[in-house]
């Protein structure tokens, strides 16, 4: 049985989204506190985590920066934050997604659901046809450890992050629009939010790019997409 964590300061919401999980087979713990819920996070074995923004103590964003830097679990955000800065905000700290309050609890099923079924097959995927090691100018990536190196020295990438940046890397010199790599890459059939494409190639480009701004990997095709570069 999958475990999901509730972190949510709404008890009846809070209590709502449980139901819901365990309807669909799930096992939801709920947290009411920040910090509580952080400990919780860190210290159980938890599938998912669902995360609301405003919270007691600790508030959802710095939860999330935190899980992000120690374990790497999907992280559902839930607010009443509607504006554009928060979305990017969550998104740019890890959160694998973002939705605004009120939502349906049977779609939050349907994306833990997507999440759940996405991570897993990356973590047991196999390599088919495709060598094992992408080496270009000083970064390696393997896609069996899913591990990252630049110039010798190994660079933490979040699960989106690597999906992201080895679908580039497998395809050199080719333009993708953000639509394309969001389908490839989150495949969410317009549950998630396009400008996560975005967010998550700054993030990648900050790891990866001695001049994130300047980028020698990554390029920006203004108006079309996305290239990476093996020049």
């Amino acid at each position: 049985m999958k475990k999901v964590l509730i972190i949510e300061d709404e008890q009846s919401i809070a209590e709502l989204e449980r139901d819901y999980l365990e309807i669909d087979g799930f096992e939801a713990d709920i947290e009411l506190n920040g910090r509580t819920g952080l400990q919780r996070a860190l210290q159980g074995n938890y599938a998912i985590i669902i995360l609301d923004v405003m919270l007691p103590e600790l508030d959802g964003f710095e939860i999330c920066r935190t899980i992000r830097d120690r374990i790497n679990i999907p992280i559902i955000i839930v607010s009443a934050k509607k504006e554009d800065i928060d979305k990017i905000r969550g998104l740019g700290l890890g959160a694998d997604d973002y939705m605004t309050k009120p939502f349906s609890p049977a779609e939050l099923v349907a994306r833990v659901k997507s999440h759940l079924a996405r991570y897993n097959r990356l973590v047991n995927q196999t390599v088919v046809d495709r060598p094992e090691e992408l080496k270009i100018k000083g970064l390696a990536i393997n896609k069996i450890s899913r591990r990252v190196y630049l110039n010798g020295q190994e660079i933490q990438l979040t699960t989106k992050e690597f999906d992201l940046l080895v679908f580039l890397a497998e395809n050199p010199d080719r333009v993708f629009s953000k639509e394309q790599i969001f389908e490839k890459i989150w495949g969410f059939d317009n549950l998630g939010d396009i400008a996560t494409v975005a967010v998550h190639i700054r993030r990648v480009r900050e790891k990866i790019e001695k001049d994130p701004s300047n980028p020698d990997y990554i390029e920006t095709i203004w108006g079309t997409g996305y290239r990476f570069n093996i020049s």
